[in-house]
């Protein structure tokens, strides 16, 4: 029997490009939604040129743009933005990462849909919001990442300010417009009236952040950066094994009471380890005890032997190790088998939500540039084959 979605049933209109937008749209479309991504006539999507490409197709956007179906449409044309009007009558949710003012100037933002559309949810997701003196500049994972303050506290305290290594910002930012939106939604079902949400990368980051910031208005001292170990607990950190590196996360005097008892070093009853705060206050005394400890032993000893007594420690996996993982690829299934219509098979990252009573759909492939565009005009606005050429000769679609 077909799993049935949570969101089975809400229509999403899909505009956005490249990731924090299109994250935003993959999670409604995993979760069951019907989402179509309208994409420019001859162009499409910007990362459908991004990295690695599979028969010409790139993964990044295969990734992104699963469980969508594609359509093409000029929403520069006259007859393309009442197409779209059209569309949105029709629909539940418009999302969009453009920069702040373009859909206005279409004549497409948000006070324009709600009067033909009341119950619309409109989900917009930028660099830095739609209002506020930086409104008007562009913004990118990596501008969200310098100006959130998360650069300055990434890396070791002899390095420059480092970049996570993926777009978390993007990712952020396309996670809380999904939370925005679902909450939009919920209250339109109770009211009848929709909401647009209003989401800036930098916003996003910020949030994440969390301790960071916290240190700095309660202490005023500024966090910098200080490797892999944490502000507030320790020792609670990466530490170099025979083979590569391993954590161990110490969260409470309980924990490190049991890492003594299976180090057994003598110098670990120092008073000065004594407490949590002492701990952090001498961190550096005591990172190389544990380092010349983990260095004699291998990474999967090192968890074994700290799991066993109830010590959290896991290895610092690389990507080879993570996709092969019992636990992450098989039982969690965060890899997916998907067969692509261009690339063949590809295997793309699973969904991070697990439900009890309802689950993620089974991945459809991303489509092709306008894969769909044929069949959704003519199943949500009745236009035919005849029409439907006219509207390509005119460059509509």
């Amino acid at each position: 029997m077909k799993a049935v979605g949570l969101l089975d049933g809400v229509k999403v209109l899909d505009l956005t490009r490249v990731l924090a937008g299109p994250y935003c749209g993959m999670m409604l479309a995993d979760m069951g939604a019907e989402v179509i991504k309208i994409e420019m006539p001859g162009i499409g999507d910007d990362s459908r040129m991004n990295a690695p490409l599979v028969n010409g197709e790139s993964a990044y956007f295969m990734n992104l743009n699963r469980n969508k179906r594609g359509m093409t449409l000029n929403l520069k044309n006259q007859k393309g933005k009442e197409i779209f009007l059209e569309l949105v009558k029709e629909c539940d949710i418009v999302i969009e990462n453009y920069r702040p003012g373009v859909m206005e100037k279409l004549g497409l933002g948000y006070e324009e849909l709600r009067k033909i559309n009341p119950g619309i949810v409109y989900g917009a997701v930028s660099g830095f919001g739609h209002y506020g003196p930086y409104a008007a500049r562009a913004g990118y994972d990596i501008i969200g990442q310098a100006m959130s303050g998360l650069m300055s506290t990434t890396g070791w305290p002899d390095s420059p300010p480092t970049r996570t290594g993926t777009a978390i910002a993007d990712v952020l930012g396309g996670l809380s417009v999904t939370i925005g939106i679902l909450a939009a939604y919920v209250n339109k079902l109770k009211a009848g009236i929709g909401d647009k949400v209003d989401v800036a990368l930098v916003d996003s980051t910020v949030s994440a952040l969390e301790i960071i910031n916290i240190i700095y208005l309660c202490t005023g001292r500024v966090p910098t950066r200080i490797g892999n170990r944490y502000e507030s607990i320790y020792p609670y950190d990466t530490f170099l094994a025979k083979d590569g590196m391993v954590i161990i996360a110490c969260g409470n005097d309980k924990l490190f009471g049991l890492l003594k008892g299976v180090m057994k070093d003598p110098e670990l009853e120092s008073e000065e380890f004594s407490t949590n705060i002492k701990r952090v206050e001498n961190h550096a005394r005591m990172k190389p005890m544990i380092d010349a400890w983990t260095k004699e032993r291998n990474i999967d000893d090192i968890v074994n032997m700290l799991l066993e007594v109830g010590i959290p420690a896991a290895p610092v996996n690389t990507i080879d190790r993570v996709v092969k993982d019992p636990h992450i690829a098989v039982a969690r299934e965060m890899f997916v088998d998907v067969e692509h219509p261009v690339a063949g098979k590809t295997k793309l990252t699973g969904n991070q939500l697990k439900f009890t009573n309802k689950k993620v759909k089974d991945f459809a492939p991303a489509p092709v540039l306008g894969q769909h565009t044929q069949e959704i005009l003519k199943e949500k606005l009745g236009i035919e084959a005849e029409e439907f050429e006219k509207l390509k000769m005119d460059g509509v679609i």
